[in-house]
């Protein structure tokens, strides 16, 4: 069997010789129908043959030469169609057919009929190659299996696996649907910056790049609240964002440092109002996508229609853990408590560090049909209104489905001598080694002073929001190009 590089140096000689002949990578075809389009016109014709005439573009996927007659299939990106090749109906273009492989993309023009053995096909009268790729597909387009691999060479990924490419499709259509969902909610889609001053509106490690021409510091953002907050204070009522955030932190099947969220904020909402929103959304974007409002997952269905179970996060804690958080009001009583559990705490870690771990150990990974989780403590919270009637909790939801967060709302805190007690707080926990804190912004909290309408906020995780759609379990299938660990070489360095 020829080697990788054998195997290069044939394709390059091809290349040469295609070259001689004309240009191997044209600017411009001459397409007339997709491969969709041309299996419609044939239908619609009555397949009579020779009555549809096509010009048809793809890349080569199967390759079958007997003689005097060959056989191609090329796959555009509506799907693929055969084509055929006589000898005594091309003359000399017929003899170039040994310069195509795997792998090139062809132009093709002629007309339909169907073979003996039911496949559509195209009686090509003339042809050309428009791209020669000088490497294979995936062997024998049976599928890129070897996940690093896939995750690293996307392009082979989507080459080889329809399900990679259903996957993708999937994601476009859940943003589309969530974009419409807002717009016909009368919300304005807006743009916000993603090189900020602090990096607020979540508690999580950011990452930091310099500006050379101002000479300075910036933060890649983490959340896209804090900005949407100041288009509320400057009078739009409903503003939403479908934008990028970047988080310094793990890697792996639930999480990666770049993702895609949506925010929402109205004014003269609250949380309450915003869960039943959400209700509607996700029942929404079901049927939109999937023309449905369930999904399978595993041998399980998750039943996306309204209305959703509910509870709070004190009352799942009692009923999946078996404690009450308030018995520990300190970090030491609560520290001891997770060890007690098994779980390993980092020195810094918070009351709410150690308390939010507790929850995301015991309690959401059994939270598989969509569930509300209403009502936080203030410390895990530093940007919700404080509950009326409960001064140790905030008027906060998350909504849980498959053991994940989906969504998280507030009704947002609109007082600003709380909210910069609350940060400083925050700053504190800092100073006392928690690095995954809310940072202090003074130049939103200048901007709260000027007065923000009462409002409930909504974040959603797009990535997620596409696993529950797919039914996928690692967040790495529903993201393009998901940030991978060095790639470790035989002499046991790396490389990217």
């Amino acid at each position: 069997m020829p080697t990788e590089a054998e195997l290069y140096a044939q394709r390059l000689e091809k290349r040469e010789r295609l070259l001689q002949r004309a240009d191997a990578y044209p600017a411009r075809v001459r397409r007339t129908h997709t491969a969709a389009e041309a299996h419609a016109a044939f239908a619609e014709a009555g397949e009579a043959e020779g009555a549809v005439a096509v010009t048809v573009v793809g890349r080569v996927t199967a390759q079958r030469v007997m003689g005097k007659a060959a056989f191609l299939d090329v796959r555009d990106g509506t799907g693929h169609v055969q084509l055929h090749f006589r000898r005594d109906r091309l003359a000399d273009t017929f003899e170039d057919l040994p310069l195509v492989d795997l792998g090139d993309f062809l132009e093709a023009t002629g007309t339909m009929f169907r073979t003996r053995t039911g496949e559509v096909t195209v009686a090509v009268e003339s042809w050309r190659v428009i791209t020669k790729a000088l490497r294979p597909p995936p062997e024998k387009w049976h599928g890129l299996t070897d996940v690093e691999a896939r995750y690293r060479q996307r392009y082979l990924d989507l080459m080889a696996n329809e399900r990679s490419r259903e996957i993708a499709r999937t994601r476009i259509a859940v943003v589309a649907a969530l974009r419409r969902f807002f717009v016909d909610r009368g919300f304005l889609e807006v743009e916000t910056p993603v090189l900020q001053d602090q990096a607020g509106g979540a508690a999580a490690r950011p990452f930091v790049t310099h500006h050379n021409a101002l000479d300075r510091d910036f933060f890649l953002r983490i959340s896209l609240e804090l900005h949407l907050k100041r288009l509320l204070i400057g009078g739009m009522e409903k503003v939403f964002e479908i934008g990028r955030v970047f988080r310094n932190e793990g890697v792996s099947t639930r999480h990666n440092p770049e993702f895609t969220l949506l925010e929402s904020y109205e004014a003269y909402a609250d949380y309450e109002d915003v869960a039943a929103m959400v209700e509607e959304m996700v029942a929404y974007v079901a049927l939109e996508v999937l023309g449905a409002s369930h999904v399978a997952y595993g041998e399980e269905v998750i039943h996306l229609a309204a209305p959703f179970a509910r509870t709070t996060y004190r009352r799942a804690l009692q009923e999946q853990c078996g404690f009450d958080y308030r018995d520990y009001p300190t970090t030491q009583a609560l520290r001891g408590l997770a060890q007690e559990r098994g779980l390993e705490v980092a020195p810094g870690a918070s009351w709410a560090t150690v308390l939010d771990q507790l929850m995301s150990t015991f309690v959401e990974p059994k939270l598989v049909q969509p569930t509300f989780v209403f009502d936080y403590p203030t410390e895990l919270s530093p940007l919700a209104k404080r509950k009326v009637d409960d001064e140790g909790a905030v008027e906060r939801f998350e909504l849980f489905v498959r053991g994940f967060e989906v969504a998280n709302a507030y009704s947002e805190l609109n007082d600003p001598v709380d909210q910069r007690a609350r940060m400083q707080e925050q700053a504190q926990k800092r100073a006392e080694g928690d690095d995954e804190v809310e940072l202090a912004d003074e130049d939103f909290l200048l901007a709260l002073e000027h007065g923000m309408p009462p409002a409930g906020g909504l974040g959603i995780g797009i990535d997620r929001l596409v696993q529950l759609m797919t039914g996928e379990h690692s967040l790495r299938e529903v993201i393009l190009f998901p940030a991978m660990r060095e790639r470790a070489r035989e002499d046991g360095a790396t490389d990217g």
